[in-house]
C-alpha cells in the first residue's frame, strides 16, 4: 500500500544534551535508530536541532516501516530524565487489519517450509542477538530505566528462549501406532495455529517478546506483536534482527497502541491465540474477551512472592539474596521477592537486611555503579509512595524509607530507594496489593507450617523461595506449597527455557505455559490421521460404530 516506505525499518531516538553523556550505541547494522545515536553523540548541534521535533515510531508490517496515519500518539519517556524519546502511534483500524492480512498470507508459505529451515533462522537470530547485545541493552535502559547490567540480563534470558527454539523439532514430533486395527495405522502430529498475537509489558522489553514471537514462528505461525507503548524500541530492533536472520517479511509484524489495539487483537477472527504478560486487570480483560471470540490464551499476571527464611538458613546468603531479589529492577518484576517471611529467631536478620539495602546505589541506569534505576513513570512512583504511606497509616513500621531518595544527577527521575516495612499484617494494603516497586514487606511467624499456610493463603502463585539448611524443611515446603515455581536457596526461581514458566493460581490464566514444551504445545494443535491401506479392501457396508481394535 502507499503507507509502506522503501527505506529500511526506521526507529528514531530523540537524544537530548543530557542523553549525550550516556553510552553510545554501535551502528553495526542497517538500522537508522543506531545511526541516529551515533550521529547525535558525535554532533551535539544535531541533537539540539532534532530535539525540536520528536520523532514518531512507525509500525512494522511486511518487513517495512509503515508511517502511521494515526491521530493519537503516546509519548515514550526516559524515566530517569523525563525526556520524550519518541512518539508511538495508536495504529488505525485499517493499519491493524493490514497487519493481520499480511500475517495471514505470510503464514501459509512459512508453515509449508521445513522445520529445519525454521530452526536455521533461529540459529542465525541467536547469533545476531549476541552480536547486538550491548545495543539492545542500551535501548532497554534508555526506555525502561533499568541498570545496564539488568538490561543485559533481560536480553540474555530472552536469548535463552531463542536457543531453545533452535531445537524445536524434537518437541514438534508426533506419535505413531501401527495396526491399531487390521491394516489400520494412526499417527498424530502438531500443526501451527495460524496467525498469533503477543502483547508484551513494560518491565521486560526484550525478554518477554522473546518468549513469544520466536517460539510462535519456529512452530510455523505468524505473529502480530504489540509491545508496550512505553518501551517499544527493543521489540522493533529484535524484529529487524530476526528478519536479517532470514525470517520472511510478514511473518512477524508490529502494531502499536493501547486499549484499542488490545481489543482489536481480542476481536479479530483471524488471530487464533493471544500471549500476554502484565497486570491482572488487563489480563483478565484479555482472557474474557479473547475467549469469547474463541481464542487460545496464555495470560501471566501479577504476583506476591514470599521469601521464607528459616532459623537454620545461611544468614549472609539469605539476606544478600533477599536484597537482590526484592530491590533489583526497582522491584518491577513479577518474580520479585516482595514479601519476607521470618520464621522464629530469623526475625533478627531485619537489621542486617536494612543495613545492606541502605548501601544500594539509586541512580540512572547508565551509571555503572547503579544498583537500582527509576520506576517506569511518575504515576508508578506516586502509586508506590502511596502504598508505603498506607502501611504507615495501618500500623506497620517503615524501617527504611526510600521515598525521598536523592539522585542529584537526575533530579526529575522517577526514583524510589529501597524501602523495608516491618510489622506487616495480611489485611494491610501493602500486602494485599502488588506494589511493583523497591519495597520489601516483612512478616513474622513461629513455625514452618505457619509460613506455608501464609504463602498458600495468598491468592497469587507465581513464585516463592525458602532459605534453609534442612533438607526435610525444604522438601516439606516444596511439597506443601501451592505456588507454581519454588526456589530452595534460590531467590528468583525462573526456570530455564527447556522447562516452562509455571506460575499458578491468580498469577496465571490458561493451562499451557510460556516457553519450554508447554510453549510449543501452546503454539500448535494436534492433528490425528487414521489410515487404511490394503490390497484387499473390505467392500461391505457397515452402519454400526466401527470397532477398530476388533478382529
Amino acid at each position: 500500500t502507499d503507507t509502506h516506505t522503501q527505506a529500511p525499518p526506521m526507529m528514531l531516538l530523540q537524544a537530548s544534551c543530557s542523553q549525550l553523556r550516556q553510552p553510545r550505541l554501535h551502528a553495526s547494522a542497517a538500522s537508522p535508530l543506531l545511526s541516529v545515536w551515533r550521529v547525535q553523540a558525535r554532533q551535539p548541534g544535531n541533537a539540539r536541532q532534532l530535539s525540536d521535533s520528536v520523532p514518531k515510531l512507525p509500525l512494522h508490517i511486511n518487513g517495512k516501516a509503515v508511517d502511521s496515519k494515526a491521530t493519537e500518539f503516546y509519548d515514550v519517556i526516559d524515566p530517569a530524565t523525563q525526556k520524550v524519546l519518541w512518539k508511538v502511534p495508536q495504529a488505525t483500524h485499517a493499519e491493524m487489519e493490514s497487519a493481520v492480512a499480511v500475517s495471514k498470507a505470510a503464514q501459509k508459505d512459512w508453515a509449508a517450509s521445513s522445520v529445519s529451515e525454521r530452526q536455521r533462522v533461529m540459529f542465525a537470530f541467536q547469533h545476531l542477538i549476541r552480536e547486538d547485545m550491548d545495543n539492545l541493552a542500551k535501548l532497554v535502559t534508555q526506555e525502561q530505566g533499568k541498570t545496564l547490567a539488568d538490561a543485559r540480563g533481560d536480553v540474555f534470558r530472552g536469548l535463552e528462549v531463542v536457543e531453545f527454539a533452535c531445537g524445536a523439532a524434537s518437541h514438534l514430533m508426533g506419535e505413531t501406532m501401527e495396526n491399531v486395527g487390521k491394516k489400520i495405522d494412526t499417527y498424530s502430529y502438531r500443526v501451527p495455529l495460524g496467525v498469533t498475537a503477543g502483547i508484551a509489558p513494560f518491565n521486560f522489553p526484550a525478554m518477554i517478546p522473546l518468549w513469544m514471537f520466536p517460539l510462535a514462528a519456529v512452530c510455523g505461525n505468524s505473529m502480530i506483536m504489540k509491545p508496550s507503548e512505553r518501551v517499544p524500541g527493543a521489540t522493533q530492533r529484535l524484529v529487524e534482527l530476526i528478519e536479517k536472520a532470514g525470517l520472511p517479511p510478514g511473518v512477524v509484524n508490529i502494531i502499536h497502541g493501547g486499549h484499542e489495539a488490545v481489543n482489536f487483537i481480542c476481536d479479530n477472527p483471524d488471530i487464533k491465540s493471544i500471549s500476554f504478560v502484565g497486570s491482572n486487570s488487563a489480563g483478565e480483560h484479555i482472557w474474557n474477551r479473547g475467549n469469547a471470540h474463541g481464542k487460545r490464551c496464555q495470560i501471566n499476571m501479577a504476583a506476591k512472592n514470599h521469601g521464607v527464611i528459616m532459623p537454620d538458613a545461611d544468614p549472609t546468603h539469605a539476606v544478600n539474596a533477599l536484597v537482590g531479589a526484592a530491590f533489583g529492577a526497582a522491584g518491577q518484576r513479577c518474580m520479585a521477592l516482595s514479601t519476607l517471611v521470618l520464621v522464629g529467631s530469623a526475625k533478627g536478620l531485619v537489621d542486617e537486611l536494612v543495613a545492606k539495602a541502605k548501601n544500594l546505589k539509586v541512580s540512572g541506569g547508565f551509571d555503572p555503579k547503579a544498583d537500582i534505576g527509576p520506576l517506569i513513570s511518575r504515576a508508578a512512583k506516586q502509586r508506590v509512595g502511596d502504598l508505603i504511606e498506607s502501611a504507615k497509616q495501618e500500623g506497620a513500621t517503615i524501617a527504611l524509607d526510600g521515598r525521598n531518595v536523592s539522585v542529584p544527577e537526575h533530579p526529575d527521575g522517577n526514583f524510589i530507594g529501597p524501602t523495608v516495612i516491618t510489622g506487616v499484617k495480611t489485611n494491610m494494603k501493602c500486602y494485599t496489593e502488588e506494589i511493583f516497586g523497591p519495597v520489601l514487606v516483612c512478616m513474622e511467624v513461629d513455625t514452618l507450617d505457619e509460613a506455608i499456610e501464609l504463602v498458600n493463603s495468598n491468592p497469587y502463585g507465581n513464585g516463592t523461595a525458602i532459605f534453609t539448611s534442612s533438607g526435610a524443611a525444604a522438601r516439606t515446603f516444596q511439597n506443601q506449597t501451592e505456588v507454581g515455581q519454588i526456589g530452595i536457596n534460590v531467590p528468583i526461581p525462573v526456570p530455564l527455557p527447556f522447562f516452562s514458566f509455571t506460575g499458578s493460581k491468580k498469577s496465571m490464566l490458561g493451562d499451557l505455559q510460556f516457553y519450554g514444551k508447554a510453549g510449543i504445545h501452546f503454539y500448535t494443535r494436534p492433528k490425528t490421521i487414521t489410515s487404511l491401506w490394503s490390497l484387499d479392501m473390505d467392500h461391505s457396508i457397515r452402519t454400526a460404530m466401527p470397532i477398530l481394535g476388533s478382529k
